[in-house]
């Protein structure tokens, strides 16, 4: 398998630069022969990838320990799923899942588009080319996926224990698919300043592209604040480690292209400063792979450190070079059709909110990178924590919270005062005699209240647009209320999408006020029949009975049985678990926790001595903590109601 999988990659590589250079040719020479054969070139390295990625799966799953992949990290004992997410749990493997997303979606944009302008096509697959020829490079050169083993072991090291998780399965998937997806807008945009268009059309094209891949990379961050959550045994879902900030930020940017295209969409405005924003956007997601296997940064989420780092950080360069370089020759052909900006509009608003994504993205860039800056310019590595970020970036992104909710009583090219003002002001009003009730509770740090008074005045403003359009279509149709809800989003899908997604960034916010401003920690240790006990919103005690022990095939689980009582009733019993593999000196930590809609009760075994009958526990209740998940699950559902075709744009 080692050799076939092998010369699967170098046949790819071949077909790549044989694809290339006949889309160099026909953009020369506009031959269609040439157009047919580079398509054929496409076509056969999308099948080799696709081979070279099958033979690694079936040598994963069959355990063939040839390979120094397979045998790195997996084991006869594993699980088939984590057989097959072992393909991208090391660099090499990752590499190739990359390069075989990157080849399909290559091959859909050679073959979905062929009714479109063939000279386009031509630039787009050069660039994407350019991309894929790359990774296969540094798999065939510096990062083999299909390396022999001298001495073939009789078994493998196994899975690292932190990625044996459902959440892991799927996590680093969707986000390589968000990753990826965001090279096919770059490439359009950069054809268009290729054979000089100034039309709007790229967006067009695109606009599914970018939507599906903004979809999938928040999956991708939801789901590794989830895995972090319940995997980390740390009590939180987001660390600001250098690799989460390095996913966070082609979200952020990808976030203000998403809003800043539709401003170009209807008012023509903004052409060059929505190339900037996708430029920075592509640049991101290799920065993220760059910072994932070069090691500069220290991150739990990192691959041991490599030379390939350098050549990825060469290629950034190169890819960004090029495409400033680009913009900057073609700058005049962008000139936007109206240049006037009212001060209180829609595209204001956009404008605005495009300054406060770039303004947290450049502040998680700096803090994410300050070590390698301070360690350049005076040798010295300085870091940042978590409480930086948030004190810094976390009051910028509750101001794109708050705008969100200003911008829905906005129009185009309309003042928003004074006809919408009298409900914002009314808004606003109700959004404080919110905070004031909260206040009466008990709620006292003044930077919740300000955060909780913000979603609350978001929250109200999305819902009132989907009453005032339910009953807008009630009064024009005589419909009930339930059927003019369902056919005004189904009407209008992209409006009411966008309205979800802000709903959805609403309740999550809601959920990260909760947990970070009022979750508490302990450490107790206790004694066989010893209780703790916890006042928050709910009454806690928590009875602990004893440590014990069991095994699962080489696997060795120590857990502790806890019976909890909330509100003086019977709750549930919880049992956090030590879990130890065999060939990995650090165990894996299973927390234990009770959630529901008010708070989480989060228990950890920190600790216990040799007889069980002692344990140390860390303890955490974490409020609001499920309004994360939810908030991120309508955001998602939000995003495929906007991606479905609809009857008119809105």
């Amino acid at each position: 398998m080692a050799h076939l999988g092998y010369f699967f990659l170098m046949l790819a590589l071949t077909a790549g630069v044989y694809a290339l250079v006949f889309e160099i040719i026909y953009l020369t020479k506009k031959d269609e022969k040439t157009l047919f054969r580079a398509q054929g070139g496409v076509a056969i390295l999308t099948f080799l990838v696709m081979l070279a990625a099958l033979t690694l799966a079936f040598s994963l799953v069959t355990s063939d320990f040839s390979l120094k992949y397979v045998a790195d990290y997996t084991d006869t004992g594993l699980p088939f799923f984590y057989k097959l997410s072992a393909f991208w749990a090391g660099n090499n493997g990752s590499l190739l899942l990359w390069a075989t997303v990157l080849a399909l979606y290559t091959a859909l944009v050679t073959f979905a588009g062929k009714n479109h302008d063939q000279g386009v096509s031509a630039c787009v697959n050069v660039l994407l080319l350019v991309n894929l020829i790359f990774f296969l490079s540094a798999m065939v050169f510096f990062a083999n996926p299909f390396e022999k083993n001298l001495v073939i072991p009789p078994e493998g090291r196994g899975l690292n224990p932190m990625l044996r998780n459902p959440w892991m399965i799927i996590h680093p998937v969707l986000l390589y698919l968000g990753y990826i997806g965001f090279v096919v807008p770059f490439a359009y945009a950069m054809a268009w300043l290729i054979i000089k268009r100034s039309d709007d059309a790229w967006i067009k094209l695109t606009r599914r592209w970018t939507v599906i891949a903004w979809l999938f990379l928040s999956l991708g961050n939801l789901f590794g604040a989830q895995w972090a959550y319940v995997e980390l045994g740390w009590g939180g879902y987001w660390a600001w480690d250098p690799v989460e900030n390095a996913s966070f930020l082609p979200w952020l940017t990808g976030s203000a292209f998403l809003h800043s295209v539709i401003v170009q969409e209807r008012r023509g405005q903004f052409k060059v400063w929505n190339i900037v924003l996708i430029i920075i956007t592509y640049g991101l997601t290799l920065y993220g792979t760059f910072l994932v296997r070069s090691g500069i940064l220290s991150s739990v989420h990192a691959f041991p450190k490599s030379n390939l780092g350098y050549w990825f950080g060469l290629f950034i360069l190169a890819m960004l070079g090029f495409a400033f370089y680009l913009l900057f020759t073609r700058r005049s052909i962008l000139k936007s059709d109206r240049s006037q900006l009212l001060l209180i509009s829609k595209e204001t608003s956009f404008l605005l909110n495009n300054i406060l994504l770039l303004g947290s993205a450049f502040i998680i860039f700096f803090g994410t990178n300050l070590p390698l800056f301070s360690g350049i310019f005076t040798g010295i590595k300085r870091g940042v924590g978590k409480d930086w970020f948030n004190s810094t970036a976390g009051p910028v992104l509750l101001s794109v919270v708050l705008l969100m909710g200003i911008c829905l009583q906005l129009e185009w090219r309309k003042p928003g005062f004074p006809r919408k003002g009298k409900q914002i002001l009314f808004t606003l009003a109700a959004a404080q005699v919110f905070a004031a009730g909260l206040y009466l509770l008990g709620i006292r740090d003044y930077r919740g209240l300000i955060g909780f008074a913000i979603v609350f005045f978001v929250i109200i403003n999305t819902l009132w647009e989907f009453v005032k359009g339910t009953i807008g279509r009630r009064r024009n149709t005589g419909e009930g209320f339930i059927t003019a809800f369902r056919s005004r989003g189904l009407y209008s899908r992209r409006r009411y999408g966008g309205y979800l997604v802000h709903l959805g960034l609403a309740l999550f916010a809601m959920g990260v006020l909760g947990n970070g401003f009022y979750s508490t920690e302990m450490i107790n240790t206790v004694s066989a029949g010893d209780q703790i006990s916890i006042k928050k919103i709910n009454d806690y005690r928590i009875t602990f009975q004893r440590v014990r022990g069991r095994e699962e095939g080489t696997k060795r689980i120590i857990y502790a049985d806890l019976k909890v009582e909330k509100n003086d009733r019977p709750f549930q019993t919880l049992r956090p678990e030590v879990i130890y593999y065999p060939n990995w000196e650090n165990p894996r930590s299973e927390v234990a926790i009770a959630g529901g809609l008010v708070e989480d009760l989060y228990i950890i075994l920190a600790g216990w001595d040799d007889g069980g009958k002692q344990g140390t526990f860390e303890i955490h209740v974490n409020p609001l903590m499920n309004w994360l998940w939810i908030g991120g699950y309508v955001l998602v559902l939000g995003t495929v109601l906007a991606i479905l075709p609809g009857r008119r744009l809105q």
